[in-house]
This record gives structure tokens, sequence and C-alpha cells, in this order.
């Protein structure tokens, strides 16, 4: 009888992939990730988690970097879900090109080396909810960036602060270049402050910025190239050490763009509209 149902137990799998998954300070990566058993980091609870599932956070702590490949949503609203990423990067977003990947409630820090808050290589859309991004201050450290591929995908940040990112002569706030791709930007009632450059677009991207602050920044507050278009409505870009903008952007439904040093603000994006 024991020699008929041994190959039957040594087929079975040890743990199924869960739909949703737990993090804790307390936690460890040894357990099954659920709620009563959490794990202790991002990148132990994402090999637990089936494609299209979410991790959630159970308490404020720190839970580590983390590379995501497939379809995930990470939720820590209501706790600190902290991220240190000392001379690293706090979060890869390598997916397939039809995956959808939601962050929200996260505190990404750099801690003065980081190199990038949040690196986009391809997902279908990416949203960022919710977020701290700060301190990504390596040589041309960015808050959020997309790596320059043929990226062409949706990303939409929403109610973040991206701070503090990127060096006295280098790196971004929000970085997008789709170097031949394309991408829909989205950034609703963010800030973008103190960082080099707040906000750089390049390639064919279409960027929507609306209801945000771009203030502060060590150079230009929103640097547009190539092909991409851009549209600011019911924002502010003011105070930057820089220009305003660089590039043609059309603004809409009362902006404050003023107080910039030197003022280069070209006509499209300039004053009170």
């Amino acid at each position: 009888m024991a020699g008929l149902l041994l190959p039957f137990a040594v087929s079975q799998p040890a743990h199924a992939q869960a739909t949703r998954t737990w993090v804790s300070g307390v936690g460890d990566d040894v357990n099954p990730c659920s709620r009563t058993a959490p794990c202790k980091t991002f990148a132990g609870a994402i090999s637990k988690t089936a494609a299209g599932g979410e991790i959630n956070c159970l308490d404020s702590a720190g839970f580590g970097t983390v590379t995501i490949t497939k379809a995930i949503s990470i939720y820590c609203e209501g706790v600190v879900g902290g991220v240190l990423a000392s001379g690293t990067t706090g979060i890869n977003v390598n997916a397939a090109a039809t995956d959808h990947v939601v962050l929200r409630g996260l505190d990404i820090d750099g801690a003065g080396t980081g190199l990038n808050g949040i690196r986009i290589f391809q997902a279908a859309s990416v949203v960022i909810e919710h977020c701290f991004i700060r301190n990504f201050n390596a040589a041309a450290g960015n808050g959020i960036t997309t790596a320059p591929s043929n990226f062409n995908s949706m990303l939409l940040i929403r109610d973040s602060v991206i701070s503090h990112n990127g060096t006295a002569a280098d790196g971004t706030g929000i970085n997008i270049n789709t170097n031949g791709g394309s991408t829909r930007v989205t950034i609703n009632n963010t800030a973008i402050h103190k960082n080099f450059v707040g906000l750089n677009v390049q390639g064919t991207s279409n960027v929507q910025v609306n209801n945000s602050n771009i203030s502060e920044n060590l150079s230009t507050g929103f640097a547009l190239g190539g092909a991409a278009s851009a549209r600011i409505g019911r924002s502010m870009i003011v105070n930057n050490l820089g220009s305003a903008t660089t590039g043609s952007v059309l603004s809409y439904l009362d902006n404050q763009i003023n107080g910039n040093a030197p003022d280069t603000t070209p006509a499209t994006a300039g004053g009170y509209h």
C-alpha cells in the first residue's frame, strides 16, 4: 500500500500560489504569506502570489526591494509600506506586455545613494498611487523612470509626492523616455518637488498633468523633447531654479506658471491661462 501511494504523494505541490498574500514586519519569508502566517518581504511574497493577485501590508515596516515580472498589485494603504533602496533601484517592473501592475501606499527611499525609485521596463499599464518616492541621488538618479526601450503602455501617477531625486547636476523626479516607443502618461494631484529636473519627457509620449505642483526643482520644471506632446491643466509650475518648461507645452484650465528663473517659459505655456 505504501509503495502505491508514494508516487502520488511525491507529485503533489508543496504550496499553491495564493491570489492574496500578506507581509508584516514580524513575518518570515518561509511562511506561506497568509494573513496569520505572513511573509517579511515583498520579494518573498511575490513568489507565493499568483499572477493577477495582490500583496497586502499588515503593519508598517520596511519590506525590501522587489522585481515584478507578472501582473500584481501591492497595497499598503493605512500603514507605511517601506522600501529602502540604498545604492540600488527600489522596484523594477519587467512584466509581460499584457500585464497590469498597481503600486499603492509605498514609501520608497533611496537614502541618498539609490539609483531609481521605480524603474519600468515593460507592462501593459502601471498605476502608482499614494506613494512617496525620495532621495534617489546617485548619478542620473530618478524617482520614477521608464527604461530606454520601445516602451508602449499606460502610466498613471496619482496622489503622490516625488521629491529630492537627482544630484545637483543630473537626474529627474519623473523621467519618461520611450526611445522609439509610445506611452500615455497621466499625472494627477501629484507634487514633483526639489528634484534636479522635475518632469522630463522624451520620445513620442503623450503626457497629461492635472491638479499638480511642479516646484523648486534645481533645473527645468518640465522638459519636453522629441515628438512628445504634453497638456497641463489646473497646475502650478513655480519657483523652479531653471526655466519653467522647455519644449512646446499646451497650457489650459487656470495654470499658474511663474517665479521661475531664468524665466524662459514658451508663450504656449507661460503665465496664467
